[in-house]
């Protein structure tokens, strides 16, 4: 063979790429289906209607945990760490067993803080607890 001339075969010498855009569009096809039943957990709140009566008088009879918009816990008037929540717990509902944990917190307050509070007042025995805002 001449080096000029070229075989009738190595004309037609290229990669096919149908099948590979097939298997892209099905994936992507795949992951749009996917994407669209993914449920995002979170916690959900129902919140009482709001009413112009003020609440009863419920700080002789429940243990009432205030949470500031910086985050800061208060209990009794005084400024208490997160850490002595349970021991709190333990020594109120002592002295009040009938007594409820009652978590007011301002609008703007992390969530997390309620969770810590009420896991630590399950741990010292109080299962009746409830969440108030400002």
């Amino acid at each position: 063979m001449a080096l000029g001339k070229r075989r009738k075969g190595e004309d037609d010498s290229q990669i096919d790429l149908t099948p590979m855009l097939d298997v892209v569009f099905i994936m992507l096809i795949f992951f749009i289906v996917t994407a669209s039943f993914v449920n995002e957990t979170g916690l959900n709140v129902d919140r009482p209607p709001t009413s112009d009566q003020p609440p009863p008088d419920s700080a002789n009879t429940n243990i009432v945990f205030r949470v500031s918009e910086s985050n800061e816990i208060m209990l009794e008037g005084r400024r208490i760490d997160i850490r002595s929540v349970r021991a709190n717990v333990e020594r109120l509902h002592a002295a009040k067993p009938e007594a409820k944990v009652v978590i007011s917190s301002h609008p703007k307050a992390k969530t997390e803080v309620f969770v810590i509070i009420s896991d630590q007042a399950r741990e010292a025995g109080v299962y009746d607890i409830s969440l108030s805002t400002d």
